[in-house]
Order: structure tokens, then sequence, then C-alpha cells
């Protein structure tokens, strides 16, 4: 059966990585459609809207959607509504993309390349899980207004709401559960229970749900501590599951723990396992096309496309263990290199990693 696969470059350096990724989903020869379609700033220009229709259209109607990148800095001065990241923020909602996967992997071959001490990031496997539709986000009320009452009462002021349905959390907090069983079965639960009473539901429902998977060992941890011991002990983390700002925050954290965030793809599914794979950098428009970005966590985002939404595990596994062998030959492109390895451009990249695709 012919699987549709919307592909979403978006802006900067989108088109350029995804280019490479598409590269190598077609040398698998599988029986894929992919459709492509503007997003983001892209978009704009061509629609006046960053997420139009048509866009929204194909990607519901598709088993996955591939998404390059959105945002420049020629944008900032439109409405917030028509901003590029807007783009994102509307598939994760129309799709129901609640569950956002993303994986902090430290390969041997970058370990020198990482902030921190080897022999602290060595062996670094961790997959942290970020709810993706609730919490501040999305909650409302929201906007500006002249402060009601209080000591700046007519002053004005900016206000976000934080808030959770059980529902939410309970659905989030089984993904965590569920993926912790697939691997070393370590949970921790990362939220400000000390302080916010939002986070304090969430892990009472977190608890309760931990009730199901007595063979999951369950930990919570304050997130300015999980910040903290980040950058510590990462290591002592297996699964982190955890709401939708901390959860931004500490991912990105742990993407510089792996030497790059040019390395890390990530997957947002829904109830049904149809997702939204991208890597979890930005746009970058200072080096867009230069011919100088990283690929990689694009074409590892195509693996987990393949993992995940078509249960294609064999095939993904391929693209990975291509991956490992273009490092373990020493190319490398800016954002990761080091002396004593070769620097490439993004084709020549993808070009390498179809090249020990083919070996496979």
């Amino acid at each position: 059966m012919t699987q549709k696969i919307a592909v979403l470059p978006g802006d900067g350096i989108g088109p350029e990585i995804v280019e490479q990724a598409v590269r190598v989903l077609t040398a698998l020869d599988l029986p894929l459609e992919l459709a492509e379609a503007p997003v983001g700033g892209a978009a704009f220009d061509a629609q006046e809207h960053p997420l139009p229709p048509s866009t929204l259209s194909l990607a519901q109607s598709s088993h996955a959607v591939l998404f390059g990148a959105v945002g420049d800095w020629k944008y900032d001065q439109l409405p917030r509504e028509f901003r590029p990241e807007q783009a994102i923020l509307g598939l994760r909602k129309a799709m129901g993309l609640f569950a956002n996967l993303r994986p902090a992997i430290l390969y041997p071959e970058l370990a020198n390349a990482s902030s921190l001490k080897p022999e602290i990031v060595a062996g670094l496997d961790i997959m942290i899980i970020r709810e993706l539709t609730g919490d501040i986000y999305f909650g409302t009320p929201r906007g500006v207004r002249n402060a009601p009452d209080g000591s700046f009462a007519g002053e004005r002021e900016g206000y976000d709401t934080m808030r959770y349905a059980e529902s939410e959390v309970r659905r989030i907090a089984r993904v965590g559960f569920e993926t912790a069983m697939k691997r070393s079965r370590k949970l921790c639960s990362v939220d400000k229970a000390n302080v916010l009473e939002t986070s304090q539901f969430w892990r009472d429902i977190v608890i309760e749900v931990g009730k199901e998977f007595p063979q999951v060992e369950l930990s919570h941890m304050y997130v300015d501590n999980a910040a903290m011991q980040l950058v510590k002990a990462p290591r002592q983390f297996d699964v982190i599951v955890t709401g939708n700002i901390f959860g931004d925050i500490l991912s990105d954290e742990a993407a510089m723990l792996t030497g790059s965030i040019g390395m890390l793809p990530s997957a947002s599914l829904n109830d049904s396992g149809q997702g939204l794979y991208e890597p979890s950098h930005g746009s970058a428009p200072d080096i867009a096309g230069k011919g100088v970005a990283n690929p990689l966590a694009t074409i590892l985002s195509a693996a987990m496309l393949l993992r995940y939404s078509l249960n294609l595990p064999a095939q993904a596994d391929r693209i990975e263990a291509a991956v490992k062998a273009v490092l373990a030959e020493g190319l490398r492109t800016a954002d990761i290199h080091e002396p004593g390895t070769t620097r490439v451009g993004t084709t020549q990249m993808g070009d390498a990693v179809l090249n020990a695709l083919s070996r496979s």
C-alpha cells in the first residue's frame, strides 16, 4: 500500500536539509507518495498565511509529515498570527500532535564536540517526552490589558495561563510509561509542584497512571533541579516526561550535551500514530543557501517517521546505521567539525549517507 508523506520544507535552511532527507527516503525504494507544500514564511509570501488551508489539508490527509523549519527575522514585524512560527503551532493543534519525542543521543565519535567532559556524557541516551498541545503556550485567557487590581492596578500587564486537563496529563503520562517499558524502565516526571498548582495536579495524575505500570521506576524532579542535573549527571536519566514549556527548555538543553542541536531529530505524534517529524533546530537564516547546514537531524527525523508512523523499523535502522557509519568515517559539517575530521557541506553529507545506505 502506498503511504502518503507531506513534505513541508519551510524557511531558511529548511529546503536544503529536507532535500537530503527526501533523497534518503527515495533511495529506500518504498511505496511512498511524497507531496510538497509551502509553510511558514514561504507560505506567507505565496499565500499571505503561514499555514494555508491547502497545506493543512495535505498534512491532515497524509500518514506523516516531514517538516523542515520555519522563521526568519524579516517576518518579526508581522502580527503574531501571521508569523511563520504560527504554522507549527497550528499543525500541532489541528492534527492533535500531543506527544513530542526528542531523543538526545551522544554518538561516540562526537564525544569531544559536547560542551561537557566526555566522561560525563559518554554513552548518553535520553528520551525526552514533552506534552505539546496544552500548558501555557495554549492556555487561555491570555493577552495584554490594564491590570484590574493589586499593586499594579491601572498599569499595562501581559498574562498567559498555565492549565492542563486531566485527560491531557493522563495520555502523555501513558506515553512516558509505555516508552520506559521499551527501554530501561525508568521514568522521571519533571514539574514545579512546590510552586504551581498545575504542576501538583500533573504530579498527582502521573502517580495515578504509574500504578498501571508497576514495572517502571517512577521518580519526580523539580524543573530547576532537572536543568542542573542534565549538565551535572545526565546519564542518570533514561526517559523524562514533562509539560510543554518545561519540555521546550529541557530538550534544547539536552541537545547541547550531544555536541550539536544539528544532530537531534524529533517526532510529534497523535493518538492514531500520525506524526510530524522535524529536526530540533531552527531555520538558521544566517546560513541559508550556503550549503553548510547539517542535514543529519532531518535524515534521522525521517528514520523516526519510518519507525513510528509507517511501522518500518528495519528501514529506520538502516538509516540510523548509515548515519553512524558516516560519522565513523570522520565526515563532519561545520557545526560538529573538529581537528582530524573532514569538513563537508550539506549535499556532500547527504551523498555520504546515501553511499552508506547502499552498502547496507
